[in-house]
């Protein structure tokens, strides 16, 4: 039995814009995900302190590097808007493409609320009267509608913003450095044992999750297969730097206690304010600069996952795998708006109704199943096609996607153990889409292949 709900697909199909450039890439990858390094990481002190964060931190940039390179043979293999759901679907079929496709969009479509609460903390922290909750939902209103404006011209903001907020995050360790003791990253470095590492794994993952975001605009690339690499590989360069220096000049200055808990008791949102505020006062020009430029390495991120999951959305709702709406272009501006619209409204209702370390546990739960999935499928894709055009192959195969996955699997069933409430809620949302999925038995075919 077949439903409308999931249309057919037909052969004339609704095409992206093609605008992208390597510079507009890079500053989509590094947007993606540089508010990792102004708000979230944190959190993971609390549980791992500065030794198990760090631990973690370094089995993810591992896990990124491996990642990204062998992601960008597939990016530029099969570049589609659906990134990772296109990938499993050539590889691993229908079934375990609608649960990639499930996972990125869940990952993509959570990660926005916690980076909006964030801009809303920053705002309040310079602008009292501002409500928190009112600015974070301001936020999306306003970036739903650029995106769905046009998206060279999201990228090119995204860009200029990407700029600022790198350059904050280099001033930021320019002004604490000076005052870094060794002592306090040694101090209380440890307090939970090796329980605390694997506890903290989702907040280090965050200092990098969306990375992947670049593949989902390669259908809106130039040249894919030749400016994907150079998007990725130099986005992952920056972002290692970036959260090296970060976590050491935050933590340096006065102990990882200080960039956890605000003077009044509870746990921070603004990490790098805690910190610039021991070596300067609130009322410094360079204090006033962080949070300004903070909020632009917010937005930088908040609005660049906007555009790829709207991305995501839309491809779902292309091939008959979601109501056909979703897989609209508005005529005016080719852009998915549907979809980011959709996406706006269910990232409003996770911002009302959940905390900000329970909103990136259920993100990172959505980017690790994406990433072991991947890293499957470009295995199995190896052996199934070999003849398939891979005009960039990942170096050092299999090893380079086989570290990857043992990481990303390893992180699952650490995280799964540490938070099986909220992996629960993780898997039913799976789950429950999955079901609704096989009972209305889509008559789409998906054949773009």
């Amino acid at each position: 039995m077949s439903f409308s709900y999931f249309p057919p697909v037909v052969e004339e199909k609704q095409q992206l814009n093609k605008t992208l450039t390597p510079l507009l890439l890079w500053g989509l990858g590094v947007g993606y995900v540089i508010s990792g390094m102004y708000v979230g990481w944190n959190l993971g002190l609390k549980e791992g302190g500065t030794l198990g964060l760090g631990i973690a931190t370094f089995f993810s940039i591992i896990m990124y590097t491996a990642f990204s390179f062998s992601y960008t043979e597939l990016a530029c293999a099969i570049p589609k808007a659906g990134g990772a759901f296109d990938y499993a679907y050539r590889a691993l079929g229908k079934d375990i493409a609608f649960i990639t496709g499930m996972a990125q969009i869940i990952e993509f479509v959570f990660a926005p609320p916690a980076i909006a609460i964030g801009i809303g903390t920053y705002l309040h922290l310079e602008f009292p009267q501002i409500d928190v909750t009112v600015a974070s939902i301001g936020v999306y209103v306003l970036f739903t509608a650029l995106n769905i404006y046009g998206v060279r011209a999201a990228a090119a903001f995204e860009l200029f913003i990407t700029v600022l907020a790198v350059g904050e995050l280099l001033l930021f360790a320019g002004i604490t450095l000076p005052h870094f003791h060794t002592v306090n990253l040694t101090r209380n470095s440890f307090p939970n044992g090796w329980a605390g590492a694997f506890a903290a794994i989702p907040f280090a993952i965050w200092f990098f999750l969306g990375i992947e975001g670049v593949a989902n605009v390669a259908e809106e690339t130039i040249n894919p297969q030749r400016d994907i690499l150079k998007g990725f590989g130099w986005a992952i360069l920056t972002l290692v730097i970036l959260c090296v220096l970060t976590f050491v000049a935050a933590v340096g200055v006065n102990g990882w206690e200080a960039i956890v808990y605000k003077a009044g008791g509870g746990t921070s949102d603004a990490p790098l304010p805690l910190a610039m505020g021991q070596v300067v006062s609130p009322s410094n020009i360079f204090y006033k600069l962080l949070i300004g430029v903070g909020v632009c390495g917010l937005i930088a991120s908040f609005h660049g996952l906007i555009l790829a999951s709207g991305r995501a959305t839309f491809e779902f709702g292309r091939v008959g795998f979601a109501p056909a709406f979703l897989g609209r272009i508005n005529s005016r501006f080719l852009t998915p708006a549907n979809a980011l619209i959709f996406n706006s409204l269910i990232g409003v209702a996770a911002l009302l109704a959940g905390k900000t370390d329970q909103i990136i546990t259920i993100s990172v739960f959505g980017a690790l199943v994406l990433y072991i999935i991947s890293m499957i499928s470009i295995l199995r894709l190896r052996k199934t096609e070999p003849d398939l055009v891979r005009p960039f192959k990942v170096p050092f195969f299999p090893f380079t996607p086989i570290i990857a996955l043992i990481i990303a699997v390893v992180s699952f069933v650490a995280m799964v153990w540490y938070n099986f409430d909220l992996s629960g809620i993780f898997l039913a949302i799976i789950l429950v889409a999955y079901i609704i999925f096989k009972v209305l038995k889509p008559i789409s075919t998906y054949h773009d292949h």
